[in-house]
Parts: structure tokens; sequence; C-alpha cells
């Protein structure tokens, strides 16, 4: 195994040639160039002459290094990650094409990073591979982009935040989507298929999908408000809906505050909903909204590596209330913004930084999350190279 320190590579973005892919190159041409902090970086992909071509097109140095590696060639992906210190790869579903990548990375004590959103098959990862990571010093990173990126680290400021003011964290947390322009890929679509199809070969995985601690094995916190059910959310003050992102969040919140030893306490309840407005209303829009996620792609979904136009994405845009509530009722809020479509424009930012911040971190190995790995280092990169905002409010 060559030693890290010694890699050709800092970075290599894989599957940069698909949709996602490609933003998250465009990020580091567009946010790096040849500034003094940019990192040594290299594209990858199935096809030499694609990613010529997307290089060309975004405007990459022309000596910008490709590198030809397939998710269905394990000798190919250990040859690429033997070469980089930090993987990052947009190539799923992560359950059909994520594997052999994954164990390539822990086998070479590789550092990656995803944009995976599909809870069971990071269930069955870490099962497979959280020891030997920490073995490796591997740091396996789930869920870098919007699930769950904004959440993860929202609550990780909040209660920072709440232990300044009050001494101890706050014991429950709301995560309320305030606002949120964007749409969905293929890529989105075909992840929620894929998991669908899973369940039905593993009933097994069932459980897993349902329990907010799905992704803390050995560890059953307290029963958790469940958000699927429109309601009137006294401390927000308005109407909230089912939030279709709250299942992969919640759980990777849980992961999170259960690596890092619980500094959320043992018996830290979260939830997520979207708010809609306050009187008859904000409940008829709840309640629109909570029957809209019973078919959220409609009748055509979007096919894989189709996504929002680059208009769209230039004007998309979320904000997201976390509500802390200490036991004497006191409440406490935070919120995070972020500019672009929050799926992909933003996504693909907070991708790279993550790939960054990986590169400075001194945590150990292991199959875990941007909060439990990264925490407030990510959230500096982010305000100050993602266009994110993370802030205290009255």
């Amino acid at each position: 195994m060559t030693e890290k320190s010694k890699r050709e590579f800092d970075i290599i973005v894989y599957g940069a040639t698909g949709y996602t892919g490609r933003l998250v190159a465009e990020h580091f041409v567009r946010e790096y160039g040849d500034s003094k902090d940019a990192p040594k970086w290299a594209m990858a992909g199935r096809s030499l002459d694609k990613l010529e071509a997307v290089r060309d097109e975004i405007g990459a140095p022309a000596d910008t290094p490709l590198v030809v590696a397939d998710a269905d060639e394990m000798a190919s992906l250990v040859a690429m990650c033997e070469r980089t210190k930090v993987v990052l790869t947009t190539v799923g579903p992560y359950q059909l094409y994520g594997d052999a990548l994954v164990e390539a990375c822990v086998k070479t004590g590789t550092d990656y990073a995803d944009l995976c959103g599909e809870p069971g098959w990071m269930r069955e990862q870490i099962d497979l591979h959280h020891e030997a990571a920490k073995a490796s010093g591997a740091r396996i990173c789930f869920s870098s982009g919007f699930d769950s990126i904004p959440f993860d680290l929202g609550v990780f400021m909040l209660q920072k935040e709440a232990k300044a003011k009050f001494g101890k964290p706050a014991p429950r947390v709301k995560g309320r989507v305030r606002a949120m322009q964007g749409t969905f890929s293929g890529g989105t679509a075909a992840s929620l298929t894929a998991t669908m199809k899973a369940v039905a070969k593993k009933p097994a995985l069932i459980p897993i999908l349902q329990s907010p601690f799905g992704l803390t094995p050995g560890f059953e916190g307290p029963s958790q408000p469940m958000g699927l059910v429109p309601e009137y959310d006294k401390e927000a003050g308005k109407w909230a809906a089912p939030f279709i992102m709250a299942t992969i969040n919640t759980k990777n919140v849980h992961r999170t505050n259960f690596l890092r030893g619980h500094p959320y306490g043992e018996d830290f309840k979260y939830d997520e909903m979207m708010l809609t407005s306050a009187g008859e209303i904000g409940e008829k829009a709840a309640n629109a909204a909570a029957e809209m996620l019973k078919n959220p792609f409609g009748a055509k979904p979007p096919k894989p590596g189709e996504g929002p136009t680059a208009e769209e994405r230039e004007n998309g845009f979320y904000d997201v209330l976390f509500i802390g509530i200490m036991p004497d009722g006191e409440t406490i809020n935070y919120g995070v913004k972020g500019r672009y479509d929050p799926g992909y424009g933003s996504t693909s930012r907070m991708l790279g930084e993550t790939g960054m911040a990986l590169l400075d971190s001194k945590a150990e190995g292991g199959v875990g999350t941007p909060g439990s790995f990264l925490g407030e280092d990510l959230v500096k990169r982010l305000e100050e190279r993602a266009e994110l905002t993370f802030a205290l409010e009255d």
C-alpha cells in the first residue's frame, strides 16, 4: 500500500463524465484554478474519450490528469485508489455500483466521500467495513451533499451554541425546511428505485430503513418523533409537512452523535419537516405536500444523467431552521442557508469541499459522516468556498 503522503494526487473525482461528477470537476476548476492552495486533482471514469471531452467542455487545463477506472473492475479501482489521498464518487446508485470502490478505498487506506442517500446499503457497508477502515485509516464519508450536510452540520452547530448558552445540549431538536427551490435528477429517482428493489430481495433491510437508529448498530435511543403526518408546529408558528429526505438525514444525524460519543446526549430526539404557513392556508398546503410525497417524481421520472438546467441550478436555494428545545421549554434557533439548486448546484460544491476538508482532517478511519469526521472544519470551508451560511438566529 502506497503511503498516503507520497501519492500522486490529493483528490480524484470519479464519475466526472456524469451529470453531477461534471459539476464537481467544475467546482475545482472554478474555485481553485491555479491558486496556491489548489489540490492536485484528477478526473476519472470509464471512457478516456468522454473524460477528454468533459475536460475541454468545462475549461479545465489541458494537462488535467485523466484516470480510466471501471466500477466492475476491482483491479482498476485499486490502482486508482493507490494514486490518490481522497476519492470523490458520484457513480450511483451506490448499492449498484459502489461496493467495489468502498472495498478498494478501505484496502488502500484511501479517504472516500459520496452523495449516498441509500441507508440500507450504507448499513451494509458499516457492518462490512467499519473496523477494517479504522485499521487502514480510510475515512469512508457517506452523504456528503444536500443529504445530509446542511442537516448533519446544522444540528452539530446548534448543539455547540446550546452548550455555550445553556451549558448542555438540547435534548430535542427540530429540523424545519423553511424554503427550498430545486429539482430532482435521474440519479435521485434511480436510487429510490434501486432501494425498493433491494428491499424486495432483502426484507431484513426494512427495519433498518424504518428506524432512525438504522445506522447506529448496537445503540437504540428513545422513541423518535417521525414527522410523517402534517402538524402545527408551535415553536415555528407554522404548519409543517413531511420532508422527503428526513429518513436519511435523521439517520445520519444520529450516527454523528453516536460516533462522537453522544455529545447531544443518549436521550436526544430529532425530526425533520417542511414548513408551509400559519392558519387554514398553511394546513391545506401541508396536507397537499404530504400527498405529493406519495409520488415525488410524477408520472415520468427523470432518467439517470438528467438534471436541472444551468439556469435552474443558479436560481435554486434552500433555507433550513433548527430549533433546539431545552427541558425547561427555552429554545435556541440556528439557520443554515445555501445558494444554488440544493441537489446539484450546491451538492457538487459540498462534495468538493468535503474532499478538501478530508485532506486536512486528523480524524481516525472508519465509516462515518461529514459531521463525525469533519465538523466545524467543514462548516468553515462551506462558508468560504460553497456559499452556505451557518448562523445563530434570534
